[in-house]
């Protein structure tokens, strides 16, 4: 009888071994099935990619080759090591006079500013190459906003686009941070800073302002701020209406409408519009400054997705779990 149940024991561990040992090899199955589609659903992104963008080129060269307009983009914070940089904007400017194809440039523009320094940049080349290359004419055209540096950058076009509803001007400066004395009062916390220079820590939150250094700073706001209405007015001429409109230099925005009858623009259009009616070449070609469309996959990947693909595909270093 102890021989039938040691015997009943065994095949019941056999069978339970066996089962463990399946689910243990169908979960490997499943796992590299995972692998596989997951791999093979890359292979065929970065398939298309590869061959998409060659198409997009192509389509690019061939516009191209013939008349055209040139479009270069100003998209967000102007600020250094931003796509709206001046580096960026200057040299796909550059690029755009260079082909002998361009008839015009359009300048599209959708940014709330940034640097006072990057938009002067900006500002100065176009200037200049508005004078090397004289049968080349430059159209700012602001899609939903060109305000403060950006509108600084489109004074020194030869004309001014937008749309009734597109929002233009800000021509102020503007400098703003936060205090916190009150609160370190509060919970009993001292600043302890050590400057050489009276007014080294001027900007200091946790230290109270001081009248003599608040009237230093406005000085300094207000001459980048005269800089900036002398930079529009050169550019804008005897187009703006600012003697009959003194506060279009005080920060005030206005929609493209408004802006029209300030002088602030020339006309209600869009960037193909430009290209049609004034430039006379409807064909757009954008010289924009551009990511390599691997850096753009790879940015919409993500990092995570990349990590993945790094540990899928077998790349990935010692890890600590």
């Amino acid at each position: 009888m102890s021989d039938d149940l040691k015997s009943g024991d065994e095949r019941s561990w056999k069978l339970l071994e066996k089962t463990l040992l399946a689910g243990v090899q169908e979960q490997k199955r499943a796992r590299r099935w995972g692998i596989f589609f997951k791999l093979l659903t890359f292979v065929y992104l970065f398939g298309a990619l590869a061959l998409f963008a060659p198409q997009m080129d192509l389509q690019d060269a061939a516009a191209r080759g013939k008349a055209h307009t040139a479009v270069v983009e100003v998209r967000g914070m102007i600020a250094d090591q931003e796509p709206a940089s001046a580096d960026n904007i200057v040299g796909s400017l550059r690029a755009a006079f260079k082909d002998p194809n361009t008839k015009g440039v359009v300048l599209r523009i959708n940014s709330p500013g940034g640097s006072p320094v990057q938009s002067g940049y900006i500002y100065d080349e176009i200037r200049r190459l508005r004078a090397e290359h004289k049968e080349i004419k430059v159209y700012a055209v602001i899609t939903d906003l060109g305000a403060s540096g950006a509108y600084y950058i489109a004074s020194a076009a030869d004309a001014i686009y937008a749309d009734k509803a597109s929002l233009v001007g800000s021509i102020g400066v503007t400098a703003s941070g936060f205090g916190f004395v009150g609160v370190m009062d509060k919970l009993g916390v001292d600043r302890r800073i050590y400057t050489a220079g009276e007014h080294k820590a001027f900007l200091d939150p946790f230290q109270p302002p001081k009248d003599e250094e608040t009237a230093f700073w406005k000085t300094v706001l207000e001459t980048t701020h005269k800089q900036f209405i002398a930079s529009v007015k050169q550019g804008r001429g005897e187009r703006l209406k600012d003697k009959e409109h003194p506060e279009l230099f005080s920060g005030l925005i206005w929609s493209g409408e408004q802006a029209l009858q300030l002088g602030l623009i020339d006309g209600l259009g869009n960037s193909s519009y430009v290209a049609r009616e004034v430039i006379g070449a409807k064909d757009l070609v954008d010289y924009t400054h551009q990511e390599t469309p691997l850096d753009r996959f790879a940015k919409k990947l993500g990092a995570s997705v990349a990590e993945h693909v790094a540990i899928w595909a077998g790349f990935a270093g010692p890890q600590l779990r």
